[in-house]
């Protein structure tokens, strides 16, 4: 299997995951999403994509963010939103993380 792929399925597999186990209790869920969004930030981000991605991950986890404090008032009934925003902001924040210390060291070592 090609390495876009396994990027691309990662994604994929993150994405759906994430979704799940918002309805459902998954052990370890923070660690397998931090680990599939380590893998969608190596594989699957390209250096020509990479500031669009950050900039999408920015927002995401900004709105994400806020999202949860506002709905942190509203009780029991918010908690499945809740499970989702948490599941989603751990998954583009490692892939996020990953891309950011990739253009980072880019940007560094541009003028060696």
């Amino acid at each position: 299997m090609k390495i876009e792929k396994i990027g691309k399925w990662s994604f994929i597999a993150g994405v759906a995951l994430a979704i799940i186990a918002g309805f459902f209790t998954i052990p370890f869920i923070y660690t397998i999403l931090a680990i599939l969004g380590l893998v969608v930030g190596f594989l699957n981000i390209r250096t020509r994509d990479s500031i669009k991605y950050l900039i999408s991950v920015l927002t995401l986890l900004v709105i994400s963010s806020a999202l949860l404090q506002t709905l942190s008032v509203g009780g029991a009934s918010y908690a499945l939103f809740d499970s989702f925003l948490g599941n989603t902001i751990v998954f583009l924040g490692a892939s996020g993380i990953v891309v950011a210390i990739k253009e980072v060291v880019m940007i560094g070592t541009e003028k060696i």
